[in-house]
């Protein structure tokens, strides 16, 4: 089977929950570093008209959007399963993707993981701490629910982790390196402890930031120097 290409900003938590389904499924992976500011610029946009990420390309088939990414991995790739067959779990693994892109990242995680980390490492910016104080109660319904829905259960949809799992676990463990993750999680340890599982996995040590990042510049390196060709490139860990 040709790669998986993805195009990102290495450090989006939405491009690691793709790379983690990929590292998952034992697949091989390119990564295309996009550089800061050119999301809304062309030749990108005509990968994604939106000037989003990521970017998946897939022999030549392009798809954005990464619910619909991690659910054609699953399909193409699909050994392990990612998707509970039962259609109760199914439906719950979908409620909990919809609730990360919606109400944790949109309001949440946008604005404090911003804040804290990608405003100062990045770009410079010293935090503003109205904004991330105006999102802490909405922070806090999210983490109840999540808690709620999590309940004793080592993964959100039983004992084996799901694309869910995969696709909240970033977020998370953005929010996790910020002081306002004591405060959100003071009251939901079963997430604290969630999040320890899933940091714990294969998948996700090969995906953090600095990992993707370092896989990204060998990928630059050896496309520039036609060490490999891109349809025969595997830049997976």
């Amino acid at each position: 089977m040709p790669p998986f290409v993805i195009h990102t900003i290495p450090g989006s938590p939405f491009a690691a929950a793709v790379l983690a389904t990929l590292e998952e499924k034992k697949a091989g992976y390119r990564v295309i570093a996009i550089e800061p500011g050119t999301l809304k610029q062309r030749p990108y946009l005509d990968l994604h008209p939106f000037g989003r990420m990521p970017v998946l390309n897939h022999d030549g088939f392009i798809l954005y959007e990464t619910q619909a990414i991690l659910r054609y991995l699953d399909r193409v790739l699909p050994e392990p399963p990612l998707t509970p067959s039962d259609p109760k779990q199914a439906a719950r693994m979908d409620q909990i993707m919809n609730i990360n892109d919606w109400y944790l990242f949109q309001g949440v995680a946008n604005v404090i993981a911003f804040q804290r980390i990608i405003g100062p490492k990045l770009m410079g910016l010293h935090p503003d701490e109205k904004a991330i104080a105006e999102a802490m109660p909405r922070g806090h319904i999210v983490f109840a629910e999540l808690s709620r829905l999590l309940g004793s259960q080592r993964y959100f949809t039983g004992d084996v982790p799901s694309l869910a799992d995969l696709h909240l676990a970033p977020q998370f463990a953005y929010l996790a390196m910020t002081p306002e993750w004591q405060t959100l999680t003071g009251s939901t340890a079963n997430l604290r402890d969630w999040l320890r599982h899933m940091t714990e996995r294969e998948s996700l040590k090969a995906t953090t930031w600095d990992r993707v990042a370092a896989v990204a510049e060998r990928s630059r390196v050896r496309h520039s120097e036609n060490a490999i060709g891109p349809a025969g490139s595997t830049d997976g860990q």
